[in-house]
């Protein structure tokens, strides 16, 4: 019997992802073509192939970082509104406690990418709109279908506590100390109940 072969990853998803490992334990000023290049053991040259210069490689790592953010935080999974303001409280702490106990490193290179985007307006507009679809829309939508008056403010509220707390646990006073699922629970749904009046 053989074992299983692993597909081998495409090249554009390991550059990418070499440089958010890059951006977590270097900083900006460690993410350049050739770093990438030794990191994932390819040819020289071979990042700057696919990404020729400093912004197209800031833009593959800025759409990387939203697909894997994506993922962890499944937002198109939320429950609906029929399922009940517990379920959706429960299903947002269970993603927000996924991202901070298992995926820091995430956490870390969004801010370095956050960080250069107001320095780069040309990397800000691409920034923002990435989150925009991924993220800012679709939270938008589930604040609306939870019986939101105000939607768009609810959920600029709601990222800007998600937000604060994902800071102070990566980078922050806190970052020693991730909050247990309970305790994200209890917030989640102190927050929620006080949006929409529940």
């Amino acid at each position: 019997m053989t074992a299983p072969t692993t597909a081998p990853v495409p090249r554009a998803e390991l550059i990418a992802d070499t440089a958010l490992a890059l951006l977590v334990e270097r900083g900006m000023r460690g993410l350049t073509h050739r770093a990438v290049d030794e990191l994932a053991g390819l040819p020289q040259g071979s990042t700057s192939n696919y990404a020729r210069t400093r912004l197209a490689l800031l833009e593959a790592t800025v759409r990387r970082l939203a697909e894997r953010e994506a993922r962890v935080l499944t937002l198109e999974a939320m429950p609906g509104p029929s399922e009940g303001i517990d379920a959706l409280v429960d299903a947002l702490a269970l993603a927000l406690h996924l991202h901070l106990s298992g995926h820091r490193g995430l956490l870390v290179a969004r801010y370095e990418l956050g960080l250069e985007a107001t320095r780069r307006p040309e990397l800000r507009k691409f920034y923002d709109a990435t989150g925009r679809d991924r993220f800012r829309e679709p939270m938008i939508a589930m604040m609306a279908a939870a019986g939101s008056r105000e939607p768009e403010r609810h959920a600029l509220s709601l990222v800007a506590w998600c937000e604060g707390l994902m800071f102070s646990c990566a980078a922050g006073s806190y970052h020693s100390a991730v909050p247990s699922r309970e305790e994200l629970r209890v917030g989640f749904g102190e927050l929620m109940r006080g949006m929409l009046g529940r």
